[in-house]
């Protein structure tokens, strides 16, 4: 490995548009979405999850479109490899909100199904899920606008001649915590259809309020992104799922090493996992107090007794592993903001 002179190659926009409803979130993706695929000369598709809204639009808007009845996160990344396997190099999802919501109910049917009503447990079988379904969004080998909803609330504002009115506003995206570190480019509307640009990773729009962003606004983003080299062609391999219809699931790719399936190279590494899940949920600070409370530790080593020792129970305990050492880092910063405090 050697280090070279780092240069800005071409790239492909990941955008994310949240605001409260009637914002104007689904008509700014979709004229986003057309500026840039007029300029490519390609038509673009949208994986739509709000009742057909998308398609309101489709007499000003041409596009291809794939109304999910099922919102499941499996069933997102399915309509994602049938992107992939069309040719489809623009792509809008509105709205990658119902998929957290499968999330967020799976955990609180496991955990009220559970005798201790932990959500500890739950999340730490459901995050490979969401996992699967952010590492398809940044692997998509084209653009995609994605738009999430976010949770509304009233203020007292100023209506027209100065009256006194109210005023819906929103607050933070329905979605994963975290989830705008996987977006280029995140931007908040709200009921006047003015996006405020809080993510910019292109540098040329950071903080900017923009009226009606349409059209114009997705040509200037497309001119920014294909100014670099040109980058490696991607691989178009279709994103993992879980079970969509009658296939089986398939299990998350984990960041382990590839060994030879062996029983016993399996069962070694197995164990050295063990092991290391072990040394994470035992640790304690500084001042001897303990990260995880002995019932989390106790729903840790519950969950890989449930795991059997062949390849994908490998994965699986890579995932827990990597699950543990987030809660851990996670939980180690918030201790330490607040005796900074």
């Amino acid at each position: 490995m050697a280090f070279k002179k780092a240069e800005r190659t071409q790239l492909y926009l990941r955008c994310a548009l949240f605001g409260p409803s009637g914002s104007g979130k689904t008509m700014t993706a979709l004229r986003m979405a057309k500026g840039i695929a007029d300029t490519m000369g390609v038509p673009f598709a949208v994986i739509d999850t709000e009742a057909r809204s998308a398609s309101k639009y489709a007499d000003r808007i041409p596009f291809d479109v794939d109304d999910l009845s099922e919102k499941t996160v499996d069933h997102y990344i399915a309509a994602m490899n049938e992107c992939v396997k069309a040719g489809y190099r623009v792509l809008v999802i509105d709205s990658l909100s119902h998929a957290w919501r499968e999330l967020t109910d799976e955990v609180d049917r496991i955990a009220q199904s559970s005798v201790s009503k932990n959500t500890f447990s739950p999340w730490a079988k459901v995050n490979p899920k969401q996992k699967r379904f952010i590492d398809a969004i940044l692997n998509f080998p084209g653009h995609i606008i994605a738009t999430m909803r976010s949770k509304t609330e009233w203020v007292i504002g100023e209506g027209k001649g100065g009256k006194v009115a109210p005023e819906k506003m929103g607050l933070a995206p329905e979605q994963g915590k975290g989830i705008e570190y996987e977006f280029d480019l995140l931007m908040e509307l709200n009921q006047k259809h003015q996006a405020t640009v809080t993510k910019d990773r292109t540098g040329k729009f950071q903080d900017e309020s923009i009226d009606k962003p349409g059209e114009a606004f997705g040509v200037a983003l497309y001119d920014w992104l294909s100014s670099g080299t040109a980058a490696p062609a991607p691989e178009t391999k279709p994103a993992k799922t879980g079970k969509v219809k009658t296939e089986p699931p398939k299990a998350v790719p984990s960041k382990l090493p590839a060994e030879p399936s062996t029983a016993g190279s399996v069962k070694d590494r197995g164990k050295s996992i063990v092991q290391e899940i072990g040394q994470l949920i035992t640790t304690v600070s500084e001042s001897g107090s303990a990260y995880f409370t002995e019932g989390e530790k106790e729903e840790a080593r519950g969950i890989i007794q449930t795991i059997k020792l062949d390849e994908a129970g490998i994965r699986d305990l890579g995932d827990l592993k990597g699950f543990l050492a987030d809660e851990l880092a996670k939980r180690k910063t918030k201790q330490e903001s607040t005796r900074a405090a």
